[in-house]
């Protein structure tokens, strides 16, 4: 089977839902209001951290599809205000979080054992305040969270194949800024990061054989597998490669806005900054190209992304082994897109009621897990007591 993105058809069942006249829908979806209706009618479990687990309505995939949310909705009104990485969480908060991913993760794997039959994805998706609500691929509820996705692989394999050209796609690194113009000293700066547990691979190591992707990122496999992801060093290190690449985005586009711009405040590692990447010519010059374009491209100017957003994921290769991996989200393309796996959501109440007892049936064996572990309290809806 030649390798390529593939392009899979979701249904799901249509929502009621009554946006106030003058509001477009993914500007009520992020109102209190709407945070309220999604708890109430999705909402799986909660905790004292505001941490929200719950079904996701319009979904990925009816195999395994749930999300789990720091909803700031109601302690913080502004929308751009509220934290959307895990890097602006409170310390306690961020502990209970990463409880919460091994537990989630470990169910996945353990539900699904076979990577032949299925594939295994946790990510985190995060914008920046510059990003206006209306652009096209905005997600509906900006805060952090993040997605726990599994897709049956023979129906990828029986998908059709993904236009390769859609835009969606091209965020992967074959023509993403990082990877095009400044490869070498991306890399560079990565590996001067002190990492024990993630270990850098490239190339086929990281791909998936399916569909070829992802191209060009940076990529780590997770030695030990998935009981590392029980040890608190592993999260500090996931965390690095977080902070890694906020360096890089925030030095770079500081240097696209103002030529010899100084070092961003609040760095995390202001020596590497200053030995690796402000003296490295490939760096500067691939700034140079896009300060230039953006001055004389209006329309280029105003897709740039002036402050850090990103995907960050951990999936399951076709070899069993636990993959971390960084991208620079330039587009607004979807998590799953990053593993070259493009998500057609379809109305279709009748078909999706066929595959809902077993999601629901699923989603509430890892809440009680989840209950077990003293990370919540159960929520009640009329889907599920």
């Amino acid at each position: 089977m030649k390798s390529g993105p593939k392009e899979i058809i979701t249904p799901f069942r249509p929502i009621p839902l009554d946006v106030p006249e003058g509001m477009k829908p993914n500007e009520f979806f992020n109102s209190t209001e709407n945070l309220q209706d999604l708890t109430q009618n999705n909402g799986l479990l909660q905790n004292p951290e505001h941490l929200l687990m719950y079904r996701k309505a319009l979904g990925h995939s009816n195999e395994f599809d749930t999300s789990i949310i720091f909803n700031s909705s109601e302690c913080i009104l502004n929308p751009l205000g509220r934290p959307v990485r895990r890097t602006q969480l409170p310390e306690q908060t961020k502990t209970v979080w990463n409880r919460m991913n091994q537990i989630m993760i470990e169910y996945m794997l353990e539900k699904y054992p076979d990577p032949n039959d299925a594939l295994v994805l946790a990510g985190e998706a995060s914008l920046d305040a510059t990003w206006p609500l209306t652009a096209p691929g905005v997600p509906s509820i900006r805060m952090l969270h993040n997605h726990f996705i599994v897709f049956n692989m023979d129906q990828l394999r029986n998908a059709e194949n993904a236009d390769p050209k859609n835009p969606n796609l091209t965020d992967g690194g074959q023509n993403s800024l990082f990877q095009a113009h400044m490869r070498h000293v991306y890399r560079t700066f990565f590996e001067s990061l002190d990492l024990q547990i993630l270990k850098p691979i490239e190339g086929k190591a990281s791909q998936l054989s399916l569909t070829g992707y992802p191209q060009g990122l940076p990529s780590w496999e997770i030695q030990g597998g998935v009981d590392m992801l029980k040890s608190t060093h592993f999260w500090k290190e996931y965390d690095l490669i977080l902070k890694g690449f906020l360096d890089f985005y925030r030095t770079f586009f500081s240097q696209v806005s103002t030529r010899n711009a100084p070092i961003p405040p609040k760095t995390y590692f202001p020596d590497q900054i200053e030995n690796t990447l402000l003296f490295d010519n490939d760096f500067l010059a691939s700034a140079k190209k896009v300060r230039d374009m953006c001055v004389h491209d209006a329309k280029y100017a105003n897709s740039i992304r002036w402050q850090p957003a990103f995907k960050q994921l951990i999936y399951r290769n076709e070899q069993g082994k636990l993959i971390v991996t960084i991208s620079q989200n330039s587009i607004g393309n979807a998590i799953t897109e990053l593993l070259g796996v493009v998500v057609r959501r379809v109305p279709d109440a009748e078909s999706y009621e066929k595959t809902e007892p077993a999601l629901i049936e699923k989603l509430l064996e890892v809440r009680q897990r989840l209950i077990d572990a003293d990370l919540g309290n159960p929520i009640k809806t009329e889907y599920w007591d």
